[in-house]
């Protein structure tokens, strides 16, 4: 790669008002050739969407720098929900959160291994420590949205490091990060069959505004690890590399997760 080629990134999530907006925002501000995705643009539980992106991308680079997975769902956050919504036949954050996480990093992985080294990295959430390895290796559990919800990030810390692990050698740098309690337009979709509750939370939103960091007070922890080649692979608090939550350092799981998705995507769409 020549010197005066640009930095390329692609960034998911970059709605209004959404961490992956203000992060695309930051490496533009910076120089990077960012290219941004919104659910009308690549819809991670659709692989034909996945297919097509990723198949585009490709007739237009020969490699991607970094890789921004913020595009994500949190829903039911009123906890109204007695068994899980099932999508494709998957739990709904699992399916999208996860699967669709991993797909879209899978395919674009030949464009971030063709450079001098490419980075990932995964935005997951605290609450990757409710999780379960039960609910993350499909066995029967009693439904919670919020453990789902939690169960798909600590899918996606696994993946971080099955890819550090795997790819580190090559140059691929993985990261999972939790950018901080932040105040962004995710709730407003959680709050979607609660009707009151989103407008108490609409009531509300100044002082979350000033309790709360901004998309852009978080986006500059995320940039700053994504884009120091020092930066170590593992999971991080905002800036901080952090031990993640006891399940996620089970490294029998993680193969038996690795095993279980690669059986998913080799599945024809």
């Amino acid at each position: 790669m020549s010197a005066a080629a640009p930095r390329r990134a692609i960034v998911t999530g970059a709605g209004p008002r959404s961490i992956g907006r203000a992060v695309a925002d930051a490496l533009i501000a910076d120089g990077w050739e960012v290219t941004v995705t919104r659910r009308d643009t690549l819809d991670l539980a659709d692989r034909a969407s996945v297919a097509a992106f990723a198949t585009s991308y490709a007739g237009q680079a020969d490699r991607l720098d970094l890789l921004v997975n913020s595009a994500g769902i949190h829903l039911d956050l009123g906890s109204r929900w007695k068994e899980p919504q099932l999508l494709d036949g998957h739990e709904v954050h699992w399916r999208t959160n996860y699967l669709g996480t991993v797909d879209l990093t899978t395919a674009l992985l030949p464009l971030l291994l063709a450079g001098a080294g490419g980075t990932v990295v995964h935005v997951v959430s605290q609450l990757h420590d409710r999780g379960t390895t039960d609910q993350l290796l499909g066995r029967p559990v009693a439904y919670d949205s919020w453990a789902s919800y939690g169960t798909s990030k600590l899918g996606l810390v696994h993946h971080a490091a099955l890819l550090a692990e795997r790819y580190g050698e090559q140059g691929l740098r993985a990261l999972s990060v939790h950018p901080g309690a932040v105040s962004t337009n995710i709730a407003a979709r959680g709050l979607e069959t609660r009707p009151l509750l989103r407008r108490l939370r609409n009531l509300a939103l100044p002082l979350e505004r000033r309790t709360l960091m901004t998309p852009e007070e978080s986006a500059a922890h995320l940039v700053r690890i994504a884009t120091d080649p020092s930066a170590e692979p593992g999971y991080y608090r905002k800036s901080r590399r952090l031990d993640p939550a006891p399940a996620a350092a089970d490294v029998e799981a993680r193969a038996q997760l690795a095993a279980r998705t690669e059986e998913w995507l080799a599945t024809p769409q």
